[in-house]
């Protein structure tokens, strides 16, 4: 390699914070037209790492070179400057502005004077048109999908003639076809001679997508390797340790039905669902995209209204559309977007942990504040939170602790049945073992776990029973012995017929070959 096509080195750096070494000694470099990948835990060292290219850290130890050139970066207008672009999972855009607003927001093309909006616009619809995104430059920001927003920020990358692009969890709340979709952007991107920075915590990402990984762990870089390496050898650099077992199932002795789904139907969304989930169980629910899972089991909760069927906790009826009564009853949701419905980010940890448990800790008015917080300090023991105390804000935790937190609310409620809903999205591969460890001590101690998940490997291996839904419908049941991916790809895809209760598949359907290769539901609830 020349010394032309390195865009970027870090060497040597180190980041502390009051009682934390949040980086320490970390090597990495960027060449020209390469897919680098950063990866580690929730925890590790990457955010810090990404935020000191950006400007928001000052390093306190070793330093960055760029084009073989020290540098210092103070700054965003630093880091704009020497041609890094950083894409959040959280996206930097204003929602009341246009599309081309947000594009050239700070840098307007001016006229005599005033913003020439005629040109901002047309270099905009350049921009969005080499992203290969079919939006208007005139469009609100608010009224794109998740997808067209992230194309609008790589557009806005391009627009600052970026050399380096680092994606922070670009692909965490896309469906595949979205996936695919912005892989071919930075494939053409890196053809392009733009070196790339990608954080993933989906490992089959990377064969796909990269070329070179560097492994953090801890705030130490422990390895570079190929793209090519092993997912096994990869999970083994991320913990430090093998993981053998992916999918840690423990089959527990199931009991009494404890939830009960009878002819459950909301016109037009879902029809005729009936399932029963027992006491020590695990149930899977796949589907394809629009399938109506998490529809499905939001009316269950009680959040959305149904217009005809029931719901039984322990053989009792539910009130339609009754969170309290769903709650009351024993029912948990720990729901697919937990910051925007699971947690309340500007609460502690402490507080968000008895959020569930409030009302039974009132009496005459008044809280049992000490008895919360006794509560609070066992249950995040418990689940191994790892935080600066009880009072550390959630927002500032990794997404693996944060999804421990809205899980552990639910455990201090003695919740009887939980649904999990894309339990471990976005978070990395020791936090998802982490958290299958504990949907095993929920069934041990004999609660029943419904769960929904996009990764169909997930289903398979933590499920004992898979419900494939299509169509909003149940197309069919498969035991934990009879769940592949192609008998649950062949129900998925299938068109359902008679409705009524889910049909036992006693062998495994032929699946075809235009079936897709992931398991993915609505997204636009």
């Amino acid at each position: 390699m020349s010394n032309d096509d390195e865009l970027l080195r870090i060497e040597g750096i180190r980041k502390t914070f009051p009682g934390v070494v949040a980086l320490d000694g970390v090597d990495f470099d960027l060449r020209r037209g390469e897919v680098h990948v950063l990866l580690g835990e929730n925890g590790a060292g990457k955010s810090t790492l990404i935020k000191m290219l950006s400007g928001a850290y000052r390093p306190d130890g070793g330093r960055i070179l760029a084009g073989g050139e020290e540098v210092r970066i103070h700054s965003a207008q630093d880091s704009a400057r020497l041609g890094i672009a950083t894409i959040y999972q959280e996206f930097n855009l204003v929602p009341d502005l246009t599309v081309a607003e947000n594009i050239f927001l700070g840098r307007q093309p001016r006229r005599l004077g005033m913003i020439d909006r005629k040109r901002m616009e047309a270099d905009a619809a350049v921009l969005l048109e080499r992203v290969g995104v079919n939006v208007s430059p005139r469009a609100r920001v608010r009224e794109l999908g998740i997808a067209r927003l992230q194309m609008v920020e790589i557009a806005k990358a391009l627009s600052l003639d970026a050399r380096v692009l680092i994606m922070d969890e670009p692909t965490a709340v896309l469906t595949s076809e979205e996936v695919e979709k912005l892989f071919s952007i930075v494939r053409q991107l890196r053809a392009d001679g733009v070196g790339i920075v990608f954080i993933t915590h989906h490992l089959e990402e990377i064969a796909a997508l990269g070329d070179r990984v560097t492994v953090i762990r801890d705030g130490k870089s422990v390895g570079q390797v190929p793209a090519s390496t092993p997912e096994d050898e990869l999970v083994r650099l991320m913990v430090g340790r093998s993981i053998e077992q992916q999918y840690p199932r423990q089959r527990a002795d199931t009991g009494a039905a404890l939830l009960s789904v009878e002819g459950l139907t909301r016109d037009g969304v879902f029809h005729d669902i009936g399932f029963e989930v027992r006491a020590g169980e695990v149930v899977g629910i796949a589907g394809l995209v629009g399938a109506g899972r998490t529809e499905v089991v939001r009316a269950v909760f009680g959040a959305d209204p149904y217009d005809r069927g029931t719901v039984k906790v322990g053989g009792s009826a539910l009130r339609s559309h009754d969170v309290n009564a769903a709650m009351t009853a024993g029912i948990g949701l720990v729901p697919e977007d937990r910051k925007g419905q699971g947690l309340v980010l500007d609460q502690s940890v402490e507080e968000n942990l008895g959020l569930v448990t409030m009302r039974a800790a009132t009496h005459g008015g008044l809280v049992d504040l000490k008895g919360q917080r006794v509560a609070a300090a066992r249950i995040a023991e418990q689940l191994g939170v790892r935080m600066a105390g009880l009072g550390q804000q959630v927002r500032t935790l990794s997404g693996g602790n944060q999804q421990k937190v809205v899980i552990g609310k639910w455990l201090l409620a003695d919740t009887k049945v939980l649904i999990l809903d894309e339990p471990t999205r976005g978070i990395d591969v020791g936090a998802k073992v982490e958290i299958y460890q504990l949907i095993n001590e929920l069934t041990a101690a004999g609660a029943a776990v419904l769960m929904i998940s996009s990764d169909l490997p997930e289903v398979l291996g933590m499920s004992d029973r898979v419900l494939v839904m299509a169509q909003g419908r149940i197309a069919g049941e498969l035991s934990a012995e009879q769940a592949t991916q192609d008998s649950v790809m062949a129900l998925a895809v299938s068109t359902p017929g008679t409705p009524g209760t889910p049909t036992q598949a006693t062998t495994a359907p032929a699946t075809t070959a235009e079936a897709p290769t992931a398991v993915e539901d609505h997204r636009g609830h």
